[in-house]
């Protein structure tokens, strides 16, 4: 009966708590005085009137409004920028300046078909920026249109949309809005102006923060109260910095110091309060989140850019031909007239326009010289931009539908954030990847805790599994076998029968365990979630981390279920009664973990009125930071955290101390007045004074929690492994940590010679304990030379035993070294020789800097993967940026070109989607400039055979719809569909993938050769149907050809030829790429159907000409057929040439394909060996190292 009424009293508890305000903790009240000196300076001038937005003072100050805009454009920009943008591309102003120059006598054609093709390219490309600029006006429109709560006056709060804030508006929001512009908090429904805040849009993070409005303003809960409520901010300008705010309120004749504690940004939420009161201080583009919205790093793929100097290679070609022709124009004319006698007879030179007068020769070639930049304007393929464009965007919408890159648990897909890099996936060369939350699940489970200096936990890791299969005994899993194992709990994944179920009462040191869980229940900063119906109690925690401490004190019998605004409550087990009791702590300071402190405190006061510091942290700052007899069971607990670090856990030092009255009151003054202070080293101070209250410390234990790796990260590396991607690991935890998790997922292996740099030698260390910092630095340096430098001499004396393969880690004090300009190229030449590469303890400004060192020393395509804030440089920095989308906020995704939502998609993500779209654009860059030489070149062929007279071979209209209609949609066909192989065999034979690496489809070779195929196929094409039509009669009636039939017969040959090539390239054939070639074909007769039946003032030389001339002459269909198929000899035979006896590698997979030995070992086999290198990582090297080894062996017995 007692037991079932504490639990009905227990719920009942959790029910008020559910009901009641939650309070949480203070860190220290505001004083009234601080440090107010920057306040009206440079940078500190922003004056705002409470309550007063209309007053003359608030409107001469000219503040932005509250309207934001991200639109590229506005109505009156649009057509001006749009049309700056088109012509900042090369080839579209040299077309623009030939439309132009069309309107002129210098044309060859009329300036109507010169045009309309400009405009129909740059109109699609400006509809696409339209479109695109619309949706983010809609977005624009939608969010100044959300409305607010705004004082109006007389104690009345209004709704009013967001556009209409004005700096000094006092607003109301309500539980779950945003706030709507920088507000400084003046009260909330929280007695003491507590708010909690989610600033998921900011920073990705999910955990609440928690605010704090000025004591002096928290009694404003009633709208009445603002009425008459009057006071004046003076604080700092606007800037970015999300976690700063200098500033300082007056009211009622009393200055009061404003912090970020008091700062609401703009598109946070409000969670878990009723509402706040805020006065409004930087609106629209003045506050932080727009100020923090700068444009991502412009990113450009290599063959986008080689894409550009090919073009200007053409432009050389066609300035070169240009400048001969007329050369060779200005002697025929200067020829024509000799002595009366007049060669041309039919230009009539003794009576002719200055374009073909004898007597002013140098005049009509540079003329001639402008009309042919015109005339052979055919080779820069008008239409290549635009056609990429589309080509990748539709190639993104397949990465994006792709099931096999679906997570479905977290229900996410792939989302290619943009789609200028997808052929760069097909060419990265190295992978830099973060670990936790990447490579790991950043799902933690508490599974093993080292207390006073006893090991408990019976768990098995993933590390320790891997590392047992590489040495062949594998491990039973205890905890999996236990018959009283219940369902598994989220974050916990102990068993020890010695402390579980409230045994650990018996233990020999029982007073240290029950510390130690008590300390896990109490420091931390989650938010405890009571469920009305079931009393179970969830929890909000900043991460993962922190929440699997809490779970593991609360199933071992600390169960920390309320926060109020200055205490902690938990349940807690007595040792002497044996009963669950409830326990109060008074919460007096928080001292907040960073990545520099690396540690968290809380003070708290317990019932019994002792004062007591708790502490957590890296064992790195944690042991040089207990007490003399604090330190009992050091060597132990050092032991176990080696250990637990070689199994693959994240571990923390747990410690505490007791401080007298005296003690805790001088700190807490000296802390106060650092909180409170307004100067820019605040937080030096606060670190300042933290630091030396966080020293003699009494051990208590460790923790260790497992980061599962990611289903399926080992195969996708092996993958990776084959296709020679190298793969390179920067991460934040410890050495051993990473070397483990690097064994478990095949990045290292048995036999794998391990480099390792790193500063802990003896004499740095006495020069630490020395404290000059001059000569630490100089030993170091000088440390870390030496070390690189026998390194590369290893690497250099092994190259003759191939089956040797090095992996290089490095720490991040060796690395800050390492990567200074003396030694950067000394440490990436060794870097790039080795397998592996493991960068421990990095900053996030160290990974950026490895990937800046690796894009840049390599000049190869780099890959950066992560999913954290402290990711984001590193994915800005590379050429590809990958985000996981998992459980360390969006920041990484929203700062990534690529989302995705495991690492093992990434196999698919680059061996599939990377291939294919590499090798489809490379292909389709390579067929415009085929067809744009084929057709070009024809027209220069007969400027030759005209004598350079500048008259085009074709009709206007034949000319100006070539790249538009007749050969565009067969090459977008080819850049969204083609496949050399399938799905299955890209991931079959990964090796496949170092095409793209190697560039071998789109090099400078393979360019020139399709250009010469083009020149070819012209000079076929040309010759072919002058001779055939230049003597005989053409029909019946024994007419000869004109330049009118001569033009329709070689471009109906063009035409043919270039969607024949195009059939003859493609791998693998669609209804729509069979639509779209026969369909252009058929559409160049309808064309020739339908304008030759328009009037002769609009169809000119082209009128009826099919009809009446080429239909009915059996020598038009002879000379098609016969040039179509002579043209496209020379390709057919040279591809059956290196089919048969130099295949490509993606060749070779085809004729195994064809030839059914797909399943026979021998073959299989056979392409794999040129798969696999000896340095490479992986499973399959393992299982090629083991082989060998066996080889050599039995090699040796004999």
């Amino acid at each position: 009966m007692v037991d079932l009424g504490r639990r009905r009293m227990r719920g009942e508890r959790r029910r008020k708590l559910r009901l009641s305000k939650i309070y949480s903790f203070a860190c220290g009240k505001q004083s009234l005085k601080g440090d107010h000196s920057q306040i009206g300076g440079r940078g500190y001038s922003r004056v705002v009137f409470c309550n007063e937005p209309e007053s003359f003072e608030a409107g001469i100050r000219g503040y932005a409004d509250n309207s934001v805009r991200s639109t590229k454009y506005t109505l009156a920009t649009f057509l001006p920028k749009s049309l700056f943008e088109q012509f900042r591309r090369v080839a579209n102003f040299y077309f623009l300046v030939t439309g132009i120059l069309a309107f002129t006598e210098l044309a060859p054609y009329t300036a109507v078909s010169a045009i309309i093709p400009l405009i129909i390219i740059t109109g699609a490309t400006m509809v696409k920026e339209g479109i695109e600029d619309w949706q983010r006006k809609k977005q624009d429109i939608k969010v100044n249109n959300r409305r607010v709560k705004v004082h109006t006056g007389h104690g009345t709060f209004e709704y009013t949309e967001w556009k209409n804030l004005k700096v000094g508006h006092i607003v109301k929001i309500m539980k779950d809005e945003f706030f709507p512009a920088d507000l400084v908090l003046l009260s909330s429904s929280y007695e003491d102006a507590f708010c909690y805040v989610e600033t998921m849009n900011l920073d990705g993070e999910t955990n609440l923060k928690l605010k704090q409005g000025l004591e002096v303003t928290s009694s404003l809960h009633e709208d009445s109260h603002f009425s008459d409520f009057k006071a004046t901010i003076k604080c700092e300008d606007p800037n970015a910095n999300l976690y700063s705010f200098v500033g300082s309120m007056e009211f009622e004749e009393q200055q009061y110091p404003l912090s970020p504690q008091q700062l609401l940004l703009r598109d946070s939420k409000l969670r878990n309060t009723d509402y706040i009161f805020g006065v409004v201080i930087f609106t629209g583009h003045d506050t932080k989140v727009i100020q923090n919205s700068t444009d991502p790093p412009s990113k450009r793929s290599k063959v986008e850019k080689k894409m550009d100097r090919v073009i200007y290679f053409l432009f050389c070609i066609l300035f070169l031909m240009a400048f001969v022709g007329s050369i060779f124009f200005g002697i025929a004319t200067k020829d024509d007239l000799d002595n009366g006698l007049m060669k041309r007879w039919y230009l009539r030179p003794d009576d002719s326009t200055i374009f073909f007068d004898p007597k002013r020769a140098p005049a009509a070639a540079i003329f001639h010289c402008l009309t042919a930049l015109m005339l052979y304007g055919f080779f820069i393929p008008i239409s290549l931009y635009v056609s990429i464009e589309i080509v990748k965007v539709l190639q993104s919408m397949f990465i994006n539908q792709d099931i096999h890159m679906y997570y479905e648990d977290a229900n996410k897909p792939a989302h290619a954030r943009t789609s200028n890099l997808n052929e760069e996936l097909g060419q990265v060369d190295t992978i830099l990847s973060d670990k936790t939350g990447t490579l790991t699940c950043n799902s933690m489970e508490f599974i093993k805790c080292s207390i006073a200096g006893v090991a408990y936990g019976c768990g098995v890791t993933e590390v320790e599994r891997a590392m047992n299969r590489k040495n062949g005994t594998p491990l039973i899993d205890n905890i999996g076998e236990s018959p009283d194992r219940n369902a598994p709990i989220k974050g916990f994944n102990f068993s020890d029968e010695r402390i579980m179920n409230g045994k650990w009462v018996n233990e020999p040191y029982a007073n240290v365990i029950q510390n130690f869980f008590r300390l896990l229940a109490i420091c931390h900063t989650a938010i405890p979630e009571v469920d009305e119906d079931t009393g179970n109690v969830s929890y909000e925690t900043e991460s993962p981390d922190e929440s699997a401490f809490v779970i593991a004190a609360r199933e071992l019998g600390f169960e920390f279920y309320k926060r109020a605004q200055t205490s902690l409550s938990m349940y807690e087990l007595d040792p002497v009664s044996g009963d669950k009791i409830e326990r109060t702590y008074k919460l007096l300071n928080v001292l907040e973990f960073n990545s520099s402190r690396k540690r968290m405190s809380v003070i708290v006061r317990d019932e019994e009125g002792r004062i007591l510091l708790l502490c957590k942290g890296a064992d790195s700052v944690m042991f040089e930071r207990l007490a003399k007899d604090g330190r009992e069971f050091a060597e132990k607990t050092s032991e176990h955290v080696h250990e637990y670090a070689d199994a693959g856990l994240r571990t923390l030092i747990l410690a505490y101390r007791e401080l007298d009255e005296n003690q805790y009151k001088e700190f807490d003054n000296k802390f106060s007045q650092a909180k409170n202070s307004i100067s820019e080293d605040r937080e030096t101070l606060i670190e300042e004074v933290s630091d030396k209250i966080e020293r003699n410390l009494i051990l208590l234990g460790a923790t260790a929690v497992e980061d599962k790796l990611q289903h399926g990260v080992p195969d996708c590396i092996d993958k990776l492994a084959q296709a020679g991607i190298k793969i390179w690991v920067l991460t934040g935890d410890k050495m051993e940590t990473a070397i483990n998790i690097g064994f478990a997922c095949s990045l290292l292996r048995q036999g794998m010679k391990q480099i390792i740099i790193h500063l802990e030698t003896p004499e740095i260390q006495a020069l630490e304990k020395a404290g000059d910092k001059v000569a630490i630095a100089k030993a170091s340096r000088e440390s870390i030379r030496h070390q690189i430098s026998e390194a590369a001499q290893q690497l250099t004396a092994s190259r003759g035993t191939s089956q040797q393969a090095f992996a290089l880690i490095i720490d991040g004090k060796s690395l800050a070294y390492a990567l200074e300009d003396s030694m950067k190229n000394m440490f990436l030449d060794l870097a790039i020789r080795c397998a592996s590469v493991i960068c421990c303890r990095s900053s996030p400004k160290q990974k950026a800097l490895v990937t800046r060192l690796v894009k840049s020393g390599t000049g190869k395509t780099t890959l950066a993967i992560g999913d954290g804030a402290n990711d984001v440089g590193m994915l800005q920095e590379a050429d590809i940026g990958i985000g996981i989308s998992g459980i360390e906020g969006m920041q990484a995704v929203m700062s990534s070109d690529i989302a995705i939502a495991q690492f093992r998609y990434l196999e698919r993500l680059l061996l599939v989607h990377g291939h294919w779209c590499y090798r489809r654009v490379s292909s389709m860059i390579c067929y415009f400039f085929y067809k744009n030489i084929t057709f070009g070149f024809t027209l220069f062929l007969y400027e030759v055979y005209a004598s350079f007279s500048g008259q085009p071979a074709y009709n206007d209209w034949f000319l100006s719809l070539y790249n538009v209609l007749f050969s565009s949609l067969p090459v977008i066909a080819l850049g969204v569909f083609d496949q050399d192989v399938s799905a299955r065999y890209c991931l079959r034979f990964p090796m496949l993938y170092q095409e793209g690496v190697q560039n071998v489809l789109f090099s400078w070779r393979r360019i020139l050769s399709w250009m010469l195929n083009g020149f070819i196929s012209a000079i076929i094409i040309f010759f072919f149907c002058t001779k055939a039509m230049e003597i005989q009669a053409f029909d019946e009636k024994g007419r000869t050809a004109g330049r009118d039939i001569l033009g329709a017969t070689m471009f109906t040959c063009v035409v043919w030829v270039v969607n024949l090539q195009m059939a003859l390239a493609i791998n693998y054939f669609t209804l729509i790429q069979h639509i779209f070639i026969w369909g252009s074909i058929a559409l160049w007769y309808l064309f020739l159907l339908v304008y030759g039946a328009m009037p002769p003032s609009i169809s000119t030389n082209a009128y009826k000409v099919f009809v009446e001339t080429l239909a009915p002459s059996p020598s038009f269909w002879l000379v098609t057929l016969f040039v179509a198929i002579s043209t496209l000899i020379p390709y057919f035979s040279f591809s059956a040439i290196q089919m048969r006896f130099f295949p490509m590698y993606h060749e070779m997979v085809q004729w195994i394909r064809y030839e059914g030995k797909t399943n026979d070992p021998e073959f299989i086999a056979m392409l794999r060996q040129v798969s696999l290198r000896p340095t490479t990582v992986g499973s399959t090297a393992r299982l090629a190292a083991k082989e060998n080894d066996v080889r050599d062996s039995a090699t040796n017995h004999r």
